[in-house]
């Protein structure tokens, strides 16, 4: 049985889970003082895709628009990473004053949406 054979557990999902761990202890546990440059800037951008796709995909589900509960296929993955990208990268900061566009967080946003794809993919997964 592969990987996308199986349900997805959305929120539940054990990448997403950690994520959203990771977040928490970096951002309200890690003093500031503590953290290097990147994981101050960097490091929640990463986490983007493996936290936001599984609760996207969720609501998706559960108003009818995603068919299956298989794993986020490539697709989703990229379509996520791309619209968010747009989002925060392009259209936030001609928006809201304190935006910023970083070519930075595109490459965070990158990783962490590959590392994601990777890890719902494989059928060791």
């Amino acid at each position: 049985m592969s990987r996308n054979d199986r349900r997805f557990q959305y929120w539940r999902d054990p990448l997403c889970l950690f994520a959203s761990a990771a977040y928490v202890i970096n951002r309200w546990l890690v003093p500031v003082a503590l953290q290097a440059s990147w994981w101050r800037g960097h490091f929640a951008d990463v986490l983007m895709v493996p936290v936001g796709l599984p609760l996207w995909l969720w609501l998706e589900r559960r108003i009818g628009w995603r068919l299956n509960d298989g794993a986020p296929r490539w697709g989703e993955v990229l379509f996520a990473l791309t619209i968010w990208t747009i989002a925060a990268e392009l259209v936030a900061p001609r928006i809201f004053t304190h935006a910023t566009g970083d070519p930075w967080d595109v490459v965070a946003y990158v990783g962490g949406a590959l590392v994601a794809g990777v890890s719902w993919q494989s059928p060791w997964g």
